[in-house]
C-alpha cells in the first residue's frame, strides 16, 4: 500500500510562488497547483479553503521571505551610504531580467488589491526606509526622510531600467543609486 504524499504548507506555498512567478498570479489554480506539488486538489481545498485564500498565504509567504532577506542584508551592511546602495543592489538582484520583473509587477497588482497584503507591503516599506536612512546617520545634516527619498529612488530606477533593459539590473540599479547618493551628499556638504 502506498502512504500518501505529504508536503508542509512551506513547500506548497513554495510550489504556489513558482506558479504565481512563471506564468502569472492568475496561473494559481488549485488544479495546476496539484499538478506542481504532487497532492491532490481536494488535500489542498482541504487545506486552504478557497483560491483567493491561496493566492494571499502564497503572497504573505513571499512577504516572509523578502522580510527575512531585507532584515539580513540590513544586519550584515555596513552603515554608510555605500551600505545602503549595497543593500538595494542585493535586493535588487532577485527581479532577474524583464519578463521577470514584468511578471513580477503582476504580483505586486495583486499585493495593491488586498489590504492585508498592502499592510505587509507597508511595513516592508517603514523597515527599510529606516534601515536606509540608519546608513546616514554620520552624514553631516542628511535631508529629512533620506531613507524614503533613496528607497523611492530605487524603485523608480527599477521602472526605469524595465523600459530600456539593454544591461544587468544590479548594474543600473548600482550606477543610479551611485549618481543620487553622491547628489544628497553633495548637497548636504554644501549647506552652512
Amino acid at each position: 500500500m502506498t502512504r500518501p504524499k505529504t508536503r508542509s504548507d512551506e513547500q506548497v506555498l513554495e510550489a504556489a510562488l513558482r506558479l504565481i512567478h512563471e506564468h502569472g498570479p492568475e496561473a494559481l489554480t488549485f488544479e495546476r497547483l496539484a499538478k506542481a506539488c504532487g497532492l491532490s486538489g481536494a488535500t489542498l481545498v482541504q487545506r486552504f479553503k478557497n483560491k483567493a485564500r491561496l493566492k494571499q498565504r502564497t503572497l504573505l509567504h513571499a512577504w516572509d521571505g523578502l522580510d527575512d532577506k531585507t532584515r539580513t542584508l540590513a544586519t550584515d551592511i555596513v552603515r554608510t551610504p555605500a551600505g545602503a546602495i549595497e543593500l538595494l543592489v542585493a535586493l535588487s538582484q532577485g527581479y532577474g531580467g524583464i519578463e521577470t520583473y514584468a511578471e513580477g509587477l503582476l504580483v505586486l497588482r495583486e499585493d495593491l488589491r488586498d489590504p492585508v497584503l498592502r499592510a505587509r507591503g507597508a511595513a516592508w516599506k517603514a523597515f527599510l526606509c529606516a534601515a536606509l536612512a540608519a546608513c546616514f546617520a554620520e552624514i553631516d545634516d542628511p535631508p529629512q526622510d533620506v531613507g524614503l527619498l533613496m528607497a523611492s529612488h530605487w524603485q523608480g530606477s527599477l521602472l526605469w531600467w524595465s523600459f530600456d533593459p539593454t544591461i544587468e539590473v544590479a548594474v543600473y540599479i548600482e550606477d543610479s543609486l551611485n549618481r543620487f547618493v553622491a547628489a544628497i551628499t553633495t548637497q548636504a556638504a554644501r549647506k552652512p
